[in-house]
């Protein structure tokens, strides 16, 4: 008995200090004021508008936490980004994923709060608990809301989405599809990959137009194209390909078979059906954050889960599917293969 630690325990239980640290550090802006600099505590203070209260504690838990670091101690001590937070949580930086962050931090954090609610009732805990918009229903119609929110989802799924760039096998097709293709970021990374593919983003038209201005700034119009579908009633359009990302675990099983058997129908003999998520394994015991995933999904959407490649294979198999595979992409996710 006396080998045992509370200390993991009072770790994942006061988890969300350490995270709310983070959070309002992006909120504020800290990491894009650093830069590829370096300030003092009270300079700091003063820029970001803070009390004189937060100097030193604040910013010496970023430095603890390993999100700053700091030359020399005492007031007159210098901060400045780590080699990670100046790539990642730098605006100013082509890999900014920040974005992610101010929208979990804006809305998901408080979300939160009401798990318990959601474990119990199986109902969603965002805007529409109040009577409110629904996420999707608010983000498209508010386009400069859509364009951040889509940024912030280009960022985390970069990592992704340039795996599946690298491991997938493409010689054998000329077309892909990406469905639900937000600001055209998947198909934007697979046709500078390969050349030899069309690529087309499917969105609703507030998304489309997005994208549309983010493929001409990447010089790519020739090669990857926009098209204005809404998946919920029109069918998928034709493709070698038919891709995914983080979609399918917005939608309650029923939705997400006929979300399958859209793609089925879209492809040809040979065809591929490609979803990239952050697929729990097949056990439940390994992938914490895809399980997390698919909490979150409870407490945005109630009936929206996220599920494991074994779930992915049955459900495609239904559908008539004659094979799959799981590929492992970029830290909790895989891309889940179909073949027609």
């Amino acid at each position: 008995m006396s080998s045992l630690s509370p200390a993991r325990i009072m770790e994942v239980g006061m988890g969300f200090w350490p995270a709310k640290v983070l959070l309002s550090a992006v909120e504020l802006g800290l990491f894009t004021r650093l830069g590829a600099g370096a300030m003092t505590g009270a300079d700091l203070t003063n820029t970001l508008g803070l009390h004189p209260r937060s100097n030193p504690d604040f910013l010496d838990t970023l430095v603890a936490l390993r999100f700053l670091e700091r030359d020399g101690d005492g007031p007159g001590s210098m901060y400045r980004n780590t080699e990670e937070t100046a790539v990642f949580l730098n605006r100013n930086s082509p890999a900014f994923i920040g974005g992610f962050f101010e929208m979990a931090n804006a809305r998901l954090y408080p979300f939160w709060n009401d798990l318990t609610e959601a474990l119990k009732t199986g109902k969603p805990q965002n805007e529409t608990k109040h009577g409110g918009a629904g996420v999707f229903e608010e983000l498209y119609s508010k386009p400069e809301r859509l364009e951040q929110f889509m940024d912030a989802m280009a960022g985390i799924s970069m990592g992704n989405f340039h795996a599946f760039a690298d491991k997938f096998d493409f010689s054998g097709y000329e077309t892909l599809c990406d469905v639900g293709g937000a600001a055209a970021t998947l198909s934007l990374i697979v046709a500078g990959k390969h050349p030899h593919l069309k690529c087309t983003s499917a969105d609703l038209p507030p998304a489309s137009a997005i994208a549309v201005k983010k493929i001409a700034a990447a010089g790519m119009s020739d090669c990857v194209l926009t098209a204005n579908i809404d998946f919920f009633k029109d069918p998928l359009p034709n493709a070698d390909i038919i891709t995914m990302g983080m979609i399918l675990h917005d939608w309650n099983l029923e939705n997400k078979m006929m979300l399958i058997k859209k793609a089925y129908d879209a492809l040809p003999a040979g065809g591929a059906f490609v979803v990239i998520e952050t697929l729990i394994d097949d056990a439940r015991r390994e992938n914490a954050f895809g399980l997390m995933m698919s909490l979150n999904m409870l407490v945005e959407f109630g009936e929206a889960f996220d599920y494991s490649g074994a779930d992915f294979t049955l459900w495609c198999k239904e559908t008539g599917f004659s094979r799959t595979e799981i590929i492992p992409l970029a830290g909790p996710a895989s891309a889940g293969v179909a073949y027609k």
